[in-house]
């Protein structure tokens, strides 16, 4: 698997966006760790984020949750500082984006809790090792993102569309990666849709909701896996006062290998 400037360890692509170096999409860095997408929010919002988690698993499989004020891990990374280890961050007041930064420090508040969610950048490298050839990180993109028809379920204030990620494979490639991915549901599981995407509400492919587009050869099927980016929907349906996520891509990298969330999926 390609990696951006040298960036191969989680330690290199943290410090990287410490430094500033980083700013852009995640895919295909530090292979073999796991990444992580970040939903940041008041403690009073907490616990309702927290059940609309529980209930959609697919596109929200929690990873760690901080105590409030807390910007350090405790499973995901030794030394870690979640106000300035992505690449980028996305700042939300009443449901609405008003502002992209690469450093949170100054927003930082003792109330804050923080939810990392697994993230579907976490299977690819066991699909590349398995031979299946994944568009966006061929390319160097970030990967295409859509929200669909379906809807989550609600958990008090929390509601919205599932938001899929998009990989095109052909038939062969797409029953493997049904097979690989389903050993991983902390990281979305199988995909939840193969094929037809007008059936969920996609009417262009070359027109993500959310990351780059890639093209779909005659011969393949687009195949959609579950996405992290679904919260950030959820927080535009309901209009919490204050939040902050990832920037669609920009991913936190963390210590934990990608094989230690292989198991059978149960859900």
């Amino acid at each position: 698997m390609p990696t951006q400037n040298g960036l191969s360890t989680p330690e290199a692509v943290r410090r990287a966006c410490r430094s500033g170096e980083l700013t852009t999409q995640t895919s295909g860095l530090a292979p073999g760790f796991a990444q992580a997408n970040l939903v940041i929010l008041p403690r009073d919002d907490a616990d309702d984020f927290r059940q609309f988690c529980k209930l959609n698993p697919k596109p929200c499989p929690m990873l760690e949750v901080t105590k409030p004020g807390q910007f350090s891990l405790s499973r995901l990374a030794n030394e870690a500082d979640l106000r300035t280890d992505l690449p980028s961050y996305r700042v939300w007041r009443d449901g609405v984006l008003t502002d992209e930064l690469t450093d949170i420090t100054s927003l930082w508040n003792d109330d804050l809790v923080s939810f990392l969610i697994g993230c579907s950048f976490t299977f690819e490298a066991a699909l590349i090792k398995n031979g299946i050839p994944v568009r966006h990180v061929e390319l160097g993109r970030n990967v295409p993102m859509f929200q669909t028809n379906l809807a989550c379920q609600p958990a008090g204030k929390f509601h919205g569309p599932l938001v899929v990620s998009m990989r095109p494979l052909k038939p062969a490639h797409a029953i493997l990666a049904v097979q690989i991915t389903s050993q991983f549901p902390d990281v979305h599981g199988a995909p939840i849709h193969i094929g037809l995407p007008h059936e969920i509400g996609i009417t262009d492919l070359q027109k993500p909701d959310f990351g780059d587009a890639v093209p779909v050869a005659a011969d393949e099927l687009p195949v959609f896996w579950a996405c992290g980016v679904t919260p950030q929907a959820a927080l535009m349906a309901a209009r919490p006062t204050f939040a902050i996520t990832h920037s669609p891509g920009c991913m936190f990298v963390s210590d934990l290998k990608d094989e230690s969330l292989r198991h059978a999926e149960t859900s």
